[in-house]
């Protein structure tokens, strides 16, 4: 698959791609043609699914890193894969939980704007300041 095609499929622009190869994301190296023109295959377009989520839940560009770098190593590495992905996992659970109260809060904030709206009050918000979504 041309390199082009890979982006179609990942959504990952050909210069991420390039990026990616360039900082040694990838579990194998890059096929070429016999032109020097970058070949994918359906392992590599797996493996940047992956990496895509990876980054779209943050996880910094050394660890997946060091995580590719495991991988390449092989048998012997699982227990330090999981941990690193345990490490993640846990990351980006504290960050759903954040964004999940935030979401509780603008929520309120919109229910409170309907609110005013609907009753012909809207020029009354913020006259006391902030209304906030009660603690928990």
């Amino acid at each position: 698959m041309s390199i082009g095609r890979v982006s179609e499929r990942t959504g990952l622009s050909a210069h991420t791609l390039r990026f990616y190869e360039r900082e040694g994301l990838f579990v194998e190296p890059i096929r070429r043609d016999t032109a020097g023109r970058r070949v994918f295959g359906e392992k590599e377009v797996g493996w940047l699914q992956v990496c895509a989520r990876l980054r779209s839940s943050d996880m910094p560009l050394p660890d997946i890193r060091r995580y590719a770098e495991l991988v390449r190593q092989g048998a012997g590495t699982e227990a330090e894969r999981l941990e690193l992905l345990r490490g993640h996992q846990a990351r980006v659970e504290r960050r759903a939980r954040e964004l999940r109260d935030s979401l509780d809060v603008i929520r309120f904030k919109v229910a409170l704007y309907e609110e005013h709206f609907a009753a012909g009050s809207a020029d009354t918000l913020w006259r006391d300041g902030p209304a906030c979504a009660p603690a928990e």
